[in-house]
């Protein structure tokens, strides 16, 4: 790294991590230079660079001043690069599987065949709350694999996970109201809530679950309406929460009368065995409204969740799933129902379960040695991995996706958006060539940051 580009680094750090913020004025070329032991036209070159990608910009005759909004809108920048450019070559902050892990090919078949046998049904609308017999035979196949007790009414299918959250968010917080949210925890959820201007509380979710003392302290002095949870192989850790205390969670939930959003995207991608029930199982006084997706391993292009609830809940939900969209797409349901009970479909997802595993050891085979330290999860697509010592999460992904490599900087995933030195890492759409080549490119990335 060139002298120019390390001033250029020190002043984009700078400006992460709030030493100067936007609006601030910067040290003079001299100063800067005395300060960093540079020529002061190294430090003109690095702020010209600054000013050309807006992260300065030049008053005449007063100097350097940070960009206004320049931190958010290089977040934006950043999260736009790693979600919507498809040509990054290494994929590996997508928590999606591979499409040719999908059964596309059976998949094309089924649907051929459907439509023959209903060649109305493109021009037909679903019920708001959903295709009827798809939910009848959600809660029976619920009630096989994980035990639930729900009808069809007690059933609502959504267009994926994360409208479910965005529909429950509208439904139960209202301005000013408290929530409980994890940290780490889903990114899109954190925007959810804040869309609702409810105040946040975050609490820590580590590798030993929650501290139930602080819940309980936040539930009693704060009284939030809802808590919105991911136990189980949870995004962004892999963690996953203990039988007991997922318990006790639904215990303190109806103690204080908050509302249980549990979110289960990957509950069927578990590599030794199943996860503990969800607390939904646990739930007698309907205090859990769950949230169950299976977008992501069977087709993502459907967009299937599944939100069950007891009591008036789901009709709240409803209402306002009524001005979103009617209703999600009957094809897509249809398609579904068609394709997900089926012997050949439960076989697919056993496979895919040893193909995400195989892929994870990969990937930890990859950062042995590295510095970076992590958990193994028991499930789930994503590894939770601490930087080393001098290691930056926002210098490193500035650095690995001009090597076209993507991840996951851990302050996305931060309800507080605090600087953080953790990474997510999905070993889920790369093959194990390819996981290869870009931790190796990643590891290379960081190392660049210590020179």
């Amino acid at each position: 790294m060139s002298k120019s580009e390390q001033v250029y680094e020190t002043v984009v750090q700078g400006i992460l991590k709030g030493e100067w913020k936007p609006g601030d004025k910067l040290p003079s070329v001299r100063c800067m230079g005395s300060r960093l032991g540079v020529h002061r036209l190294t430090v003109l070159k690095a702020y010209q660079r600054l000013q050309e990608d807006k992260w300065i910009e030049v008053r005449t005759k007063s100097g350097f001043y940070v960009c206004e909004k320049s931190k958010e809108t290089k977040k934006r920048d950043i999260e736009s690069s790693i979600y919507k450019d498809d040509s990054i070559l290494y994929q590996m902050s997508r928590a999606l599987i591979a499409p040719d892990l999908l059964p596309n090919r059976h998949l094309s078949s089924d649907v051929k065949q459907l439509l023959d046998l209903e060649p109305r049904l493109l021009g037909t609308y679903s019920s708001t709350a959903g295709d009827l017999q798809l939910r009848e035979s959600l809660a029976d196949y619920l009630l096989k694999t994980s035990g639930f007790s729900v009808s069809a009414d007690e059933l609502l299918i959504t267009s994926g996970a994360q409208q479910a959250i965005d529909l429950a968010a509208r439904a139960f917080v209202k301005p000013g109201d408290h929530v409980l949210i994890e940290r780490p925890t889903y990114g899109p959820a954190i925007d959810a809530f804040q869309e609702q201007n409810a105040t946040l509380h975050p609490v820590d979710f580590t590798e030993n679950g929650y501290d139930m003392n602080q819940v309980e302290h936040l539930m009693r002095t704060h009284q939030p309406v809802l808590f919105y949870i991911n136990p189980t192989f949870h995004n962004p850790t892999g963690f996953t929460l203990s039988a007991c205390q997922r318990k006790e969670l639904v215990e303190l939930a109806e103690q204080y009368m908050c509302l249980l959003l549990e979110d289960d995207v990957c509950h069927d991608i578990y590599f030794d065995a199943p996860p503990p029930p969800p607390c939904f199982f646990y739930d007698t006084e309907g205090v859990v409204v769950y949230i169950r997706s299976f977008s992501k391993y069977i087709s993502p292009g459907l967009r299937i969740s599944v939100m069950m609830a007891r009591g008036d809940r789901i009709a709240k939900v409803l209402r306002i799933k009524v001005m979103t969209d009617n209703g999600s797409p009957l094809f897509n349901q249809v398609v579904f129902r068609h394709i997900f009970f089926t012997d050949r479909m439960q076989g697919h997802i056993a496979k895919l379960r040893l193909a995400m595993q195989l892929r994870k050891a990969c990937m930890e085979q990859q950062l042995e040695g590295s510095g970076l330290t992590w958990i193994s999860p028991k499930g789930g697509l994503n590894l939770w991995a601490k930087l080393p010592s001098g290691w930056d999460a926002d210098m490193l992904i500035r650095h690995s996706l001009k090597a076209s490599v993507s991840f996951l900087p851990g302050a996305i995933c931060d309800p507080w958006d605090s600087s953080t030195p953790y990474i997510r890492l999905s070993y889920s759409y790369l093959n194990e060539k390819q996981l290869a080549e870009g931790m190796k490119l990643l590891l290379q990335a960081g190392k660049m940051l210590q020179s």
